[in-house]
């Protein structure tokens, strides 16, 4: 049987769900997918990192207690040293899962191109690489040989450009448009109920749906850097986040939104890329009154949807969870399942 061996670079919550997958349904997995998963290296702000070529024993790493590092084990070393784990690891796909700023991409478009460069595919949930370097990036991965995933760059597990690209294929998409922010729709929803901003961030922050800093949420440049990838994967647009006009949810008041639903409408915080008559994008993010009939008008709590505007269909909407730690590990196993894909496609023509 056919098998992966993967560089887990980052060590947080995704990168963890993903390495309990692999440890509690592993077989499973291999015997339904046809070819097995085994972890080679593991890098971690905290744990420090840790390669083993021969597999790393996972049940061992999820024993480990709150104090322990990696330093005192065979290939272990206390600092991370990502950039040296992803270019020596005998790894065949590079995970990367760590923070990037959204203004740079660092240090994710980093370690994306220097897997790819190393000859390794990469998959990614990362917003920033694929918003600020794609292009660049598969130029490089095509380049090389190998194949840059990130499946879960938009929203978490659902898998959203796959099914843009495959299912919709034969379909002209002139818009896209969609509920790209769990945090801030959950927001909208209880300000609807009644509560002001502050409070209903603050209880966002308490059930995890928002970070302990829930300005990239609130202020729509999260949503930015995912319409820029969407226009760039489902249009064929090639745009920037400078392209896309951002307004958040930080001026809208419990009056506007109780004055909205007296108007049958309903507050969603929209990013959308559309494609104009000269072929140019109007790409934009901006909370929006949605009439109670439109698609996107009933998505609730933490959820995200996604409208595509097709020639021969209408509009098509898609919605699923928007976050989580196992459901963006899902999004990272099945970028592994279409590289796995792509590999067997190009080994079968050469033959």
């Amino acid at each position: 049987m056919n098998r992966h061996d993967l560089a887990l670079i980052g060590f947080g919550g995704v990168n963890r769900a993903l390495a309990d997958l692999i440890r509690t349904r592993g077989d499973e997995l291999a015997e339904e997918l046809g070819f097995a998963l085994r972890v080679v290296a593991i890098t971690d702000l905290r744990l420090g990192s840790l390669v083993q070529d021969e597999g790393i024993d996972l049940d061992a790493v999820f024993a480990l207690g709150a104090d322990d590092i990696f330093a005192a084990w065979p290939g272990g070393a206390a600092a991370p040293r990502n950039a040296e784990v992803i270019r020596e690891t005998s790894a065949d796909i590079v995970v990367e899962a760590t923070f990037t700023n959204p203004h740079d991409g660092e240090p994710g478009v980093s370690h994306v191109r220097l897997a790819l460069e190393a000859g390794k595919s990469v998959t990614t949930t990362n917003k920033g690489p694929v918003a600020l370097a794609g292009t660049e990036l598969n130029a490089v991965a095509a380049a090389h040989g190998v194949h840059f995933a990130y499946e879960g760059s938009v929203v978490s597990g659902t898998p959203l450009l796959r099914f843009a690209a495959s299912t919709l294929q034969g379909l002209r998409i002139d818009a896209v448009r969609g509920i790209l922010n769990g945090t801030s729709n959950y927001v909208l929803g209880q300000m609807e109920a009644g509560m002001d901003l502050a409070t209903a961030v603050a209880e966002a922050q308490t059930l995890g749906y928002a970070e302990a800093d829930p300005s990239a949420d609130i202020e729509g440049s999260d949503v930015r850097l995912k319409v820029v990838i969407l226009a760039n994967e489902v249009l064929g647009a090639r745009i920037t986040p400078a392209d896309v006009s951002c307004t958040g949810i930080t001026d809208l008041t419990p009056a506007d939104i109780a004055d909205a639903a007296a108007r049958g409408l309903r507050f969603k915080l929209i990013g959308s890329a559309e494609r104009r008559a000269d072929g140019s994008i109007d790409a934009r993010v901006e909370p929006m009154a949605l009439p109670l009939t439109h698609p996107l008008a009933g998505i609730s709590g933490p959820t995200n949807a996604v409208s595509f505007d097709t020639d021969l269909l209408g509009t098509v909407t898609v919605s699923g969870p928007g976050a989580g730690r196992v459901e963006t590990a899902y999004a990272l196993l099945s970028d592994i399942i279409e590289i796995d894909a792509r590999v067997s496609r190009t080994a079968e023509a050469k033959r």
